[in-house]
């Protein structure tokens, strides 16, 4: 069986090319014009790679290091060893991100999956679908009637574009996503399985619990990332909103009437309760839990696991369940840690004297 390689770059880099990127030096009578071809940790490296180095605690795989450039601060350049050359930076890992993101474009959304450019011979186009220049639809894709789709857009196989959705310019629709009765922007990015637009989950409670008709839609605008596998319902009497710039994990729950703020960040396995409002810049880490109808205000971070029950005021970190300021979380489980080990002392010291008896 042969070993495939999924991600090449896109052409070597020469190291004028890559202190123009990351404003970095190189040291008097370095070759301006070797190059670079790829990007590795320090540990698996090779004279051909481009690594970086940031922490104290990895000095010793510097030392070690067989990259062929190293991105280092002044602090550390002394550590790089003689066979590695060392670009000095400010920040060293945000200038390897620039470095990976210009090698390595096409990683950054998903890809057609049968490689061919056009609409494909076994894709579905409904004839009243409108689609501009430049898009690529696979084969097993279906876009239905009055859906509307921007140049540059990538629709993957067994994708379901739904009738009227309208999606923007330069969009990667995962494969066997679905999107219906939704709008989205500009530059999305929506992953493979994903599921946006489908009906929230309302009904009026009772013997026989009649379903609640759905009649919003889901606003996804423009630079937003949603993951594999995550589901946004679209909106009851109102729509579900997600704003630009947000990054949403894989395997998140949006409920109905959600609206999120830009630039949010939200960690896999996360579920938002319907009517729930998150503002701008606002971090959910895992599993965290959000009630509906709360509001979690600007800048707000809420830690992994937290269960939120109460609005959040702006600018705050909570965490616990239910979730409160963080501070005093911290003391409630110091608390209760202290309330354990007196506890176990106690145990212990009744076992001691019934030995003794």
């Amino acid at each position: 069986m042969t070993d495939p390689v999924f991600h090449s770059a896109r052409e070597p880099l020469f190291l004028s090319d890559i202190c123009v990127l990351v404003g970095g030096a190189l040291g008097e009578g370095v070759d301006p014009t070797r190059t670079i071809t790829g990007v590795a940790s320090l540990e698996r490296a090779g004279p051909s790679d481009i690594s970086y180095m940031d922490g104290a605690r990895f000095v010793p795989q510097l030392r070690d290091t067989r990259a062929g450039v190293c991105l280092v601060s002044e602090r550390f350049a002394p550590h790089v060893p003689a066979g590695t050359l060392a670009v000095i930076v400010a920040k060293p890992y945000p200038a390897f991100v620039a470095i990976a993101r210009h090698l390595y474009a096409d990683t950054l959304r998903p890809g057609s999956i049968f490689g061919q450019p056009g609409v494909a011979a076994g894709a579905v186009v409904h004839p009243q679908a409108r689609i501009e220049a430049d898009v690529t639809i696979d084969p097993g894709a279906i876009v239905g009637p009055g859906a509307e789709i921007g140049a540059g857009t990538i629709i993957a196989a067994g994708a379901v574009i739904g009738p009227g959705v309208r999606i923007g310019r330069d969009c990667a629709i995962g494969s066997n996503a679905s999107i219906i009765h939704a709008l989205l922007g500009d530059r999305v990015i929506i992953h493979p399985g994903a599921r946006i637009g489908q009906d929230g989950f309302g009904y009026l409670g009772g013997a026989s619990h009649a379903k609640v008709p759905q009649i919003g839609r889901v606003i996804i605008q423009d630079d937003v990332e949603i993951g594999a596998g995550t589901a946004i319902d679209r909106g009851g009497l109102r729509d579900t909103v997600i704003g630009e710039g947000t990054k949403i994990d894989n395997l998140v729950q949006i409920a109905h009437n959600v609206v999120i703020g830009r630039h949010c960040i939200i960690v896999s396995q996360t579920g938002i309760a319907g009517s729930a409002t998150l503002g701008d810049y606002v971090v959910l880490g895992g599993q965290v839990g959000v009630i509906g109808h709360v509001e979690i205000g600007d800048g707000s971070k809420i830690a992994a696991t937290s269960n939120v029950k109460d609005n959040v005021p702006p600018g705050v970190e909570w965490g616990g369940s239910p979730a409160k300021p963080m501070r005093e979380w911290f003391r409630e489980v110091m608390a209760v840690q202290r309330l354990a080990r007196g506890e176990r002392a106690k145990g212990a010291a009744g076992q001691e004297g019934q030995g003794t008896e």
